[in-house]
This record gives C-alpha cells, sequence and structure tokens, in this order.
C-alpha cells in the first residue's frame, strides 16, 4: 500500500495517487497558508472535488502545535463538483467548503472568503474586479481592489429575536440576536478584559436559541462608528478576528445607536477593531452588509501523506 492509499484508507481522504516524477518523493496534499487581520486558514485546492477530509484530518491539519495550525481549513473546489454547492455553479465558479479548527463544518466565514479570494487571485483563476463565490450560507460576491483589500456583498443581517444573556464569571450582558449566514451573539461590554479568558464557550441562555452553537461577541466603544471586538468563534475558541462577527457587530452597533438605513436611506459605516487588525464595514439601505479588509497568502507547500497517517494513529 502507498502512503497516499494509506492515508485515504485512515482518513476517508481520496488523494492523488499518480506515480510521483522519477527520483522525487510521494505524492501528498498540496496547501497554502493564509491569513485576514490574522483569522488564518490552511487551504487545500481540490478543484475537481476529489478530496474528502475527515473531520479528524481536518482538525489535526489545524492543530497549531503539531499540524500547519489555523483557524480553520478552505478546501477550494468547483461549485459543480461538489453535491453542497451544484445548485449554485450557474452563479459562482468556485465553492468555498470552510471547516472549523475543530473539524466541523460551518456555513460561512468572512474572512475566509476574503483569503478564498485573494488565493484564487494568487493561482491565476480571476482577476481584479468583480465576482462570485458560492458558501454553504449562498453565493457571495467579491471585490478586488487594486490596493490590495478585498470587499465582500455579506449579505443581509437578520435580527432575531432578542432575550438571551451572556455570562462571564459574576457578570451577564444582554446580547444582540444576529444571523449572518451563521449565528452571533453580540454582547456590549465597558471593557473587553471583561470577556475572561475565551478560551472555552461562555454561557448562554437560553441555550435552545442556538442549538447548533453561536459564535459570541464582546464589544466596547472606541468613538463614533468606531467599536473593538473580542470574538469566541464556535468551533475555533477565541480567533484575532472574525469576519461575520464584525458585521454581526456593526449591525447590532448601528441599531444600538438608533441607525437603522432602510430608515434612513443613507448607508452608514462602522470601523471594527479586532484583535489581528480592522475591518470596514458597511451597511447599505437595502440590508446590504459589505465587508472590506486586508487577505494575504503567506505560504505553501504539501502535506507528507505518511504523516496524516502516524498523525491519526
Amino acid at each position: 500500500m502507498t502512503d497516499a492509499q494509506a492515508t485515504a484508507q485512515a482518513t476517508g481522504t481520496a488523494v492523488d495517487t499518480a506515480p510521483p516524477a522519477a527520483g522525487g518523493p510521494g505524492r501528498g496534499i498540496a496547501f497554502l497558508k493564509g491569513h485576514g487581520t490574522e483569522n488564518d486558514f490552511v487551504i487545500v485546492p481540490d478543484p475537481d472535488g476529489v478530496l474528502e477530509l475527515s473531520a479528524d484530518a481536518v482538525a489535526r491539519i489545524c492543530d497549531r502545535r503539531a499540524g500547519v495550525g489555523g483557524d480553520g481549513l478552505l478546501r477550494v473546489v468547483r461549485s459543480a463538483a461538489d453535491p453542497a454547492a451544484r445548485a449554485q455553479a450557474a452563479e459562482a465558479e468556485w465553492f468555498m467548503d470552510y471547516r472549523n479548527g475543530d473539524g466541523s463544518v460551518a456555513e460561512m466565514c468572512g474572512n475566509g472568503v476574503r483569503v478564498f479570494a485573494r488565493y484564487l487571485q494568487h493561482a491565476g483563476l480571476v482577476g481584479a474586479g468583480e465576482f462570485a463565490i458560492a458558501t454553504r450560507a449562498g453565493v457571495k460576491r467579491v471585490r478586488l481592489a487594486e490596493d490590495g483589500d478585498v470587499t465582500v456583498s455579506m449579505g443581509r443581517a437578520a435580527l432575531l429575536p432578542d432575550g438571551v444573556t451572556v455570562t462571564v464569571g459574576d457578570r451577564s450582558w444582554p446580547a444582540r440576536n444576529v444571523n449572518m449566514g451563521n449565528p452571533h451573539a453580540v454582547a456590549f461590554v465597558e471593557d473587553l478584559d471583561h470577556a475572561g479568558d475565551l478560551y472555552g464557550v461562555p454561557p448562554f441562555s437560553p441555550a435552545a436559541v442556538y442549538p447548533d452553537g453561536v459564535n459570541i461577541e464582546f464589544v466596547a466603544d472606541r468613538g463614533p462608528r468606531h467599536v473593538a471586538m473580542r470574538v469566541h468563534e464556535r468551533g475555533a475558541g477565541e480567533t484575532r478576528s472574525c469576519g461575520t462577527g464584525a458585521c454581526a457587530v456593526a449591525v447590532a452597533a448601528a441599531r444600538r445607536d438608533g441607525i437603522d438605513p432602510a430608515a434612513t436611506g443613507s448607508p452608514v459605516t462602522y470601523r471594527v477593531d479586532l484583535p489581528g487588525g480592522s475591518l470596514t464595514i458597511t451597511e447599505l439601505p437595502d440590508g446590504t452588509v459589505e465587508m472590506t479588509g486586508p487577505a494575504v497568502i503567506v505560504a505553501h507547500g504539501t502535506l507528507d501523506p505518511a504523516w496524516l497517517v502516524t498523525a491519526l494513529d
């Protein structure tokens, strides 16, 4: 059995088993590493949809001590080649199959979309300008600027019934229930240190509001239309940045401040500072939320199939 075949058996992963070039090493799984405001991802190109990465394999790859390391994994596949995105293929050629760092599947990742778009440009699959990316939360329109920033049309925020409470230690706060294709609980606090260490999931109630878990944002004011946040991301813990979270925070902050673009007819923009950088979030009068920020490709390499097999023993 070859290393590649052993990997497939151990991880549920189909890999390229074509013979290597003469004198070259056995083929593994190609990957890149990228980040958006320090929310980092392992990028796995799989244009024809032949990889079936198990949750355990993804978690091992994203492990910061024993793997490549990342808050999540982006599998790059043609929409037509993946059952989860086939219905979107007419609108978007490429599908972002996003997995959290623990291997679980997620609907959407805002920073991940920007990094995904940067990869498509890096690989010569798209140029500067506008194009679409398929996600489990629907098709997202992306614009690549000449200055390197990426703007993503994130769709409309769903403001759901509130009544959610988030607790850290002996402090509790009401949280705004916002859905950006994935669920968010946004709590406004006096000091970001009140969020605690965020190693574990901050308790929230009622639990039934988020049956599949939730991303929890703690937000403090920094100035007019300027806030800072920390976040516990579902399936990843505290991360340096969360794009959908920043969008949820901006919308929640606007409503708290008495601003609704649908009522005023004018867009509203907030600067959202995160531990890994700043994002600019604009809500348009039609309810569409746009997120603008950087995205960087930092490395590329090959996962050794023998390592994957050993790691999963």
